[in-house]
């Protein structure tokens, strides 16, 4: 029986909302009530990250057509389906746990994100070598962020974590770096390359699109990094000058 499209996505979408309760009520039921929506977000985060990196990747290689503008293979479209579902979800708890600052940044990535991968799936049928590309870049940094969030979580109580999480920072920041602000910027241009043709499946409207939003994407997430690494000379700075004075 052939299952439709929408069917994968809300098995996907009873999975990673099942994986965020299991968090929030299990995993870190003890954690402060400001500091449990976040470890949450982040235990889903674990869930989705690295897999869909792999499965991306998967699917990318698998496929018989490696063109950016080839049409969507069934597992091309699985792993679609897969990543909406979570920014889906991941987009629900930052609505009900808004706290702005930075969140504002993260909603407009989930969004933009999410309208790429819709898109992709459910409108242009087509692209999703290009898309999925993006996705594995974006993704293959997700693991150390959530280590590095939860262990910031955890700083002030415990000194091993905060040290831990001292040593990923840099490492983090600059692969986070390497992948967002080279790799992916290298990508987008292979797309306006391929797309200004105008001879693939995808129509002009979703090309330029999805141009103007990853750009923008690539901007914001290299605008985050490049607010942390300030932060953390800070934080380093002030513990230094600290020392002098004692």
């Amino acid at each position: 029986m052939e299952i439709h499209a929408f069917e994968f996505l809300l098995i996907f979408l009873v999975l990673y909302v099942s994986i965020y309760l299991v968090g929030y009520f299990i995993v870190f039921r003890k954690w402060s009530p400001d500091d449990r929506p976040e470890a949450s977000s982040c235990f889903l985060s674990l869930f989705h990250g690295t897999p869909a990196a792999v499965l991306a990747a998967a699917a990318i290689l698998s496929a018989d057509s490696r063109s950016l503008d080839a049409t969507n293979t069934g597992f091309q479209n699985l792993v679609l389906d897969n990543s909406a579902a979570y920014f889906v979800v991941d987009l629900v708890h930052l609505a009900l746990f808004f706290r702005g600052g930075e969140e504002a940044m993260f909603v407009a990535h989930h969004l933009a994100t999410l309208f790429v991968l819709v898109t992709c799936r459910h409108v242009a049928s087509g692209g999703a070598v290009a898309v999925l590309a993006l996705v594995a870049l974006g993704e293959a940094t997700s693991a150390f962020q959530d280590a590095w969030r939860l262990g910031r979580l955890r700083r002030s109580e415990a000194p091993r974590v905060a040290r831990a999480c001292d040593a990923l920072t840099v490492p983090f920041c600059c692969l986070y770096t390497v992948l967002r602000g080279v790799f992916g910027p290298c990508v987008v241009v292979r797309m306006v390359v391929v797309y200004s043709r105008g001879k693939g499946t995808v129509a002009t409207w979703v090309c330029v699109s999805w141009v103007v939003v990853v750009s923008l994407a690539i901007v914001g997430s290299l605008v985050w990094v490049s607010s942390l690494c300030v932060q953390v000379y800070i934080e380093k700075k002030g513990k230094v000058e600290e020392k002098i004075e004692n």
